[in-house]
């Protein structure tokens, strides 16, 4: 089914509802933060162990009762001292040169997510480079695949009101301003 482009604006609209930001994903006060997780979902590194920190003991005592989350899928928990509400747990691939169906489960994280916001009826996500970091994912393949997504979900749901790309570094910042203008 074609989105009803009269109703949304057009791809401008869509688009409009997309957000980069150059900022740490833990002070965004939205519905939803997504968490570059591991399997485990009991923190690790980087992003994951930002948001394991900034949300406190809560947020690691919910996750142990998830029993761990395969790659390309999402699990949702509170947000307990974040000022998200939420946390959405997303468990990318670890980049192994493309063969192994890394782009196709990183798609997977993204509408994992967008499944979620959807059956919860969140309105603002944050979004973090998924698999980005130690995962080692190709940063520019893995921004135009969560463009992308983000397009797509937000066709189909006009619910969702905002979506950020919440960057950390220039590299990253950079390579979602690309991806995004080249949409536009």
């Amino acid at each position: 089914m074609q989105p009803d482009y009269d109703a949304l604006g057009g791809e401008a609209a869509i688009m409009d509802r997309i957000s980069i930001l150059k900022t740490d994903i833990t002070t965004l006060a939205v519905d939803a933060i997504v968490n570059a997780a591991n399997t485990t979902l009991l923190g690790g590194g980087g992003v994951d162990g930002a948001i394991h920190r900034a949300a406190g003991p809560e947020l690691v005592a919910e996750c142990t009762l998830l029993g761990g989350c395969p790659t390309g899928q999402a699990k949702m928990t509170k947000g307990y001292r974040l000022p998200a509400k939420y946390v959405i747990h997303t468990v990318g691939p670890v980049w192994t040169g493309g063969d192994r169906g890394e782009p196709e489960l990183l798609a997977n994280c993204y509408r994992s997510c967008f499944a979620i916001a959807r059956e919860h009826g969140l309105r603002t996500l944050a979004f973090p480079a998924i698999s980005c970091g130690v995962y080692r994912f190709p940063v520019e393949q893995a921004v135009e695949i969560a463009v992308r997504e983000t397009r797509v979900a937000l066709e189909k749901n006009p619910a969702i009101k905002q979506v950020i790309f919440a960057c950390f570094g220039d590299e990253i910042y950079g390579a979602y301003r690309r991806a995004v203008e080249a949409c536009s």
